[in-house]
């Protein structure tokens, strides 16, 4: 249980890390849109490779497709939430709510496979760590950004992501606990349900906030997002 921990520990920190260096200093525009479009390419690369295809292997298409549907389901209706109380709010409140609920909907099944991998004997590798700093640290910078832009105060930003990177950490020993109960349909509709939260999240948040802030260099700064990623995702360590 120590072990599935601190592994989860080390992959929720760059949430933590992203608010604290976004409550720095503030960041340039473009740095910020640069950052996020390159957080953007890693997680894609992490949905195609380490969710879909991982997934596919293991359990087949059906429990896969079920999970990328409830996963969209759910962060499209819990982003709709929040809107609604942003609106009545005045909108200032809920300025990167999105880039923080999605890494919580994404964060919580991929933790949880992480803890079942871990009970199970498999090791974790070098790639999957660095892959998780390169995809968990822009998500945090940029909603970070976004909420102090949006007025909420730099303890509450800090507290929002702690919050999430303490259920993600949690969730590793959770299914480091869970290993012996949960199926394969179950483990697959998990890596589903994660990849089906962040294609909707990047498609609605991320891709289009980091287009507005880095404008012409967002699309190049995803490809190097994607390519590092992939890389990682396919070289064994």
């Amino acid at each position: 249980m120590i072990e599935s921990l601190l592994w989860g520990v080390v992959g929720a920190a760059p949430l933590v890390l992203g608010a604290v260096l976004a409550g720095l200093r503030r960041w340039p525009d473009r740095l910020i849109g640069i950052v996020l479009g390159f957080g953007a390419g890693a997680l894609v690369a992490s949905i195609a490779f380490e969710l879909w295809e991982e997934g596919l292997q293991q359990g087949g298409p059906l429990p896969l497709v079920l999970g990328v549907v409830l996963g969209a389901a759910v962060y499209f209706v819990a982003d709709r939430l929040v809107e609604r109380r942003a609106a009545k709010a005045g909108g200032a409140a809920a300025a990167g709510v999105p880039l923080a609920l999605g890494a919580l909907l994404d964060g919580v099944p991929e933790q949880l496979v992480l803890g079942f991998g871990l009970a199970d004997g498999q090791g974790v590798s070098i790639a999957l760590v660095v892959a998780i700093f390169v995809s968990n640290l822009p998500e945090s910078v940029g909603s970070s950004a976004d909420l102090l832009d949006g007025g909420v105060k730099k303890p509450a930003v800090l507290g929002i992501w702690s919050a999430v990177a303490v259920v993600c950490a949690l969730s590793t020993v959770l299914g480091w606990a869970l290993a012996d109960v949960a199926t394969v349909g179950v483990r697959t509709g998990l890596n589903g349900f994660a990849a089906g939260a962040l294609l909707v999240m990047l498609v609605d948040s991320m891709v289009p906030e980091a287009q507005r802030r880095a404008k012409d260099v967002a699309g190049v700064a995803t490809v190097f997002g994607f390519a590092l990623a992939a890389g990682l995702a396919t070289v064994p360590f």
